[in-house]
């Protein structure tokens, strides 16, 4: 078992999706760094489209999004991402090469089967597509026969979907009630679709959750085939999410208890042959993503661990952010007033960060603590942290070579906490962000 540490773990660190993280982003960034980063680049990027609806919204749910029950507001929102679409194509100009393209939300299948055609029929007519790998995220409570006849005559071969847990009980604590039949019959008709990469998205640290019913919802996933699985730990933050109230906070696991769940879903996982990626990421040895972890080219962005070897990352929709080099953006996450910025033939970012030099060499070193377990730091940098390692080091957690820090299997689960260390703006928001387990 992974030693445990509480004080290791008290404080609340990000998930590093992006460094610096959307918490350091402010109203510095907008349209005009937009423009000016798309109008200069070139070369393969990777787009990320986001539907910010979905036809029920869950309790525990963090996303963008909001309840897809009034169908011009749909229609309006499909109207202003086409518009992002054209003018953000209008800007590239044929000189970048768009090889993936991830659908998110919400609930991309909260649209018709049909409105999604056109979504792609845009995105070839206004973007450089080089036949891209299609991935979308999906509700398996609404995934019609219709939405699978579509995905196999689009070509997506890569689907998540949001399953969190098999457990009646927890299905209701959590606002998302889904029979065990309803995702049997989801996984089966994507299969029939052609898709070939197919991750489940889970959760452990459910309100009254218990290993046994953990381990009934690992050991069904692995009985359904799921190529990947990302194992979450639930992040109650009602200051930030009002709908989490609904969540009896009473009955959440304490810190222990998740660190055990932790502990067993990973070595549930891995013994079912599993490849670990990351900390909360699972691929079968075969799928893409376990390819990439074995040769060392696992990349984190905002859809979590990856094999997307693309430099840069152009968000469109609401919400969705943008990734360069340089500088990162996100876009106006109120659907209407994106749609109203569009209007007016506007980029619609609205915040951002610009990374400077230092920010690139620091995120460098988080990313490859993250994907990889190891990186190469500069000596200044080591110098700024070894106090706060050294605890780190003294348990066996990590072990430090010359400039290569290295965290040892058993140091797996403070990870992120470690990664934080080389974080300048972590001490000033701990509180935005979720359990380090």
């Amino acid at each position: 078992m992974w030693p445990y540490h509480p004080d290791l773990l008290a404080t609340p660190v990000p998930r590093y999706t992006s460094f610096p993280t959307a918490a350091e982003f402010t109203s510095s960034v907008g349209a005009a760094d937009a423009d000016a980063a798309l109008r200069r680049a070139a070369g393969d990027a990777s787009l990320y489209v986001h539907i910010p609806y979905c036809e029920q919204i869950c309790w525990y749910c963090g996303c963008n999004t909001g309840a897809a029950n009034k169908k011009h507001r749909l229609a309006s929102y499909l109207d202003a991402l086409h518009r992002d679409i054209a003018i953000t194509g209008a800007r590239l100009d044929g000189r970048v090469d768009v090889r993936r393209i991830a659908f998110g939300g919400g609930s991309p299948n909260a649209i018709a089967p049909t409105d999604f055609v056109r979504l792609v029929d845009a995105l070839t007519l206004h973007m450089a597509l080089v036949d891209p790998v299609l991935s979308i995220e999906l509700d398996p409570r609404t995934l019609s026969p219709e939405w699978g006849q579509v995905l196999q005559w689009i070509g997506v071969t890569n689907a998540s979907m949001g399953v969190q847990t098999f457990a009646p009980e927890l299905q209701a604590a959590i606002g998302r009630i889904q029979p065990d039949a309803d995702i049997a019959r989801a996984t089966d008709m994507l299969r029939k679709a052609g898709v070939t990469s197919l991750n489940f998205d889970l959760m452990y640290g459910l309100p009254g959750q218990t290993l046994d019913q953990l381990e009934a919802t690992l050991r069904r996933t692995v009985e359904l085939g799921a190529d990947r699985i990302a194992l979450f730990g639930y992040a109650h933050v009602p200051h930030m999410l009002p709908r989490q109230r609904r969540i009896d906070a009473s009955a959440l696991p304490g810190q222990d208890e998740r660190f055990a769940m932790a502990d067993f879903g990973y070595r549930l996982l891995t013994g079912a042959g599993y490849v670990p990626i990351g900390f909360d990421h699972f691929a079968l040895p075969g799928d893409p993503l376990a390819r990439a972890a074995a040769q060392g080219r696992v990349r984190r962005n905002f859809q979590g661990f990856t094999d997307d070897a693309a430099p840069s990352l152009i968000g469109l929709g609401a919400s969705s952010i943008s990734c360069f080099d340089d500088v990162l953006w996100q876009n106006e996450k109120n659907a209407g007033r994106y749609r109203m910025l569009l209007s007016q033939d506007i980029l619609p970012a609205t915040g951002g960060v610009r990374r400077s030099a230092d920010d690139r060499r620091r995120g460098a070193v988080i990313e490859a603590l993250l994907c990889n377990g190891t990186a190469r730091i500069d000596a200044d940098l080591l110098a700024e942290v070894s106090g706060r390692l050294a605890p780190f080091l003294a348990r066996d957690l990590a072990v430090l070579d010359g400039g290569s820090l290295s965290i040892l299997p058993g140091g797996l689960p403070y990870a992120r906490t470690i990664a934080a260390l080389f974080d300048p703006y972590r001490q000033d928001s701990a509180r935005r962000f979720s359990s380090a387990v």
